[in-house]
């Protein structure tokens, strides 16, 4: 598994994982910017992602459900804030009803994502920012910082291929 560390950080409300692999940042970018790829690993292993609407650009947006082994279905969706291809992409990321729609209820993440040059090949730097501590605790007691480490560590497979 290419995941470097995952660092909680109760103080800045942040969650930051890193992950190297042996790709170019292009290649990496490329998981991130085509649909088909990036459900292949955004969900855990358990839990696939499949992705309705993909707008990798600035005011765009991404629409998503995981399936659980149950084969209930979880929505997310993102709002892209900024994008700078193929070295980062900000989005707010968040929780949806059935219907595709934001659960105001649920907690939003600040989602930044740098790719840069490492040791031959691409180190990914994936940082959740949250807006309070009652999110950041509410968002881990739900096993974010697990589901994320699992998801990255599906990458591998993905670039192997």
């Amino acid at each position: 598994m290419t995941v470097t560390s995952v660092d909680k950080d109760f103080d800045n409300l942040t969650l930051t994982l890193i992950a190297d692999f042996p790709a170019p940042v292009k290649r990496v970018w490329q998981l991130w910017a085509d649909p088909r790829q990036l459900e292949r690993w955004w969900g855990p292993p358990t839990f696939p992602a499949t992705m309705e609407v993909h707008e990798l650009r600035v005011g765009g947006d991404v629409k998503y459900y995981m399936t659980g082994p149950d084969g209930e279905k979880y929505h997310g969706w993102w709002k892209v804030d900024a994008v700078d291809e193929p070295n980062s992409l900000e989005f707010t990321d968040g929780f949806a009803d059935q219907d595709g729609n934001p659960a105001d209820s649920m907690p939003t993440t600040k989602g930044h994502v740098r790719l840069s040059e490492h040791e031959g090949g691409t180190r990914m730097e994936m940082l959740s920012r949250f807006e309070s501590r009652e999110d950041m605790d509410q968002l881990d007691k739900m096993g974010m910082s697990e589901g994320l480490k699992l998801a990255v560590g599906q990458i591998d497979a993905l670039l192997a291929a």
